[in-house]
């Protein structure tokens, strides 16, 4: 294994069955513009331009750039961007997402991605250890910056991909992670900081029974009420209320709890 794949933690895909299968699942048509995150010297961007309107491959290493560029040079919609995807500037257009990206970076990816809902990121099919996708799709939602993507995206594991479609293989098999804008979120955008403190503070303790982690907001009358709604045991753990009980959860606060009461960010 080279040392510059060491460093980045690269697991080059080859598989074109594969590659397809991803630009199947992630529905990608003549008018999107695509971003290849980690593109490496091009497997998935050449196949991506064949179906795509536009292509920002970005590759952080100027050896894999160079190459990417020469074997692109005539394919006026690819752009080659050789740099760090955490300070590459995305589209200002709806953009989608397709690329087997570094492990060691898939939470920043989904982070930069994710973060930030109002902006023009639509879906993507990912690349990512089959460990990480199992946690961002687990039934039980113990952190609060996951809850929050998952109000505003579905995140489904679509596939494993065993470890020796890779080369050099990685330690463990991989999936395909597939994100897609919801199209009615339980919780509007213009509500996002206000819900997310709400979810901080439901999921501080995330074992915590329901009427435990949340006794500090509602009244138990009202907090009675909530369960109902829900349809949840005052004493299962927060971590099991899914996105749409969580959305419940949020305008019951909204609708009933004085404002005094409702929870503020942390810092």
């Amino acid at each position: 294994m080279p040392e510059r794949d060491k460093l980045h933690g690269q697991h080059f895909l080859r598989d074109r069955e594969l590659i397809l299968e991803m630009i199947g699942i992630a529905g990608i048509r003549t008018t999107d513009t695509v971003v290849d995150i980690g593109a490496g010297a091009g497997a998935i961007t050449l196949l991506l331009a064949k179906k795509a309107g536009k292509v920002l491959a970005v590759e952080n290493d100027p050896v894999l750039a160079a190459a990417l560029r020469r074997r692109t040079g005539e394919l006026r919609h690819i752009t080659v961007v050789e740099k760090d995807f955490a300070i590459t500037r995305l589209p200002q257009e709806p953009f989608c997402v397709v690329a087997n990206i570094p492990f060691y970076m898939t939470t920043a990816i989904l982070t930069r991605l994710l973060d930030s809902p109002a902006e023009a990121f639509q879906r993507a099919v990912l690349i990512v250890a089959h460990g990480a996708a199992k946690g961002f799709t687990a039934r039980r939602i113990r952190s609060a910056r996951l809850l929050a993507w998952r109000m505003w995206f579905d995140i489904k594991l679509a596939k494993v991909v065993p470890r020796h479609r890779f080369s050099p293989p990685p330690s463990v098999d991989a999936a395909l992670l597939h994100i897609r804008r919801k199209s009615s979120p339980p919780v509007p955008l213009q509500h996002r900081t206000r819900f997310i403190a709400l979810a901080e503070y439901g999921l501080r303790y995330p074992d915590l029974p329901i009427h435990e982690a949340l006794k500090g907001i509602y009244t138990p009358p009202q907090l009675k009420q909530l369960l109902r709604a829900v349809g949840a045991n005052r004493n299962d753990p927060i971590c099991r209320l899914n996105e749409r009980q969580w959305g419940i959860v949020f305008h019951t606060m909204l609708a009933h709890v004085e404002r005094h009461r409702w929870p503020a960010r942390r810092k």
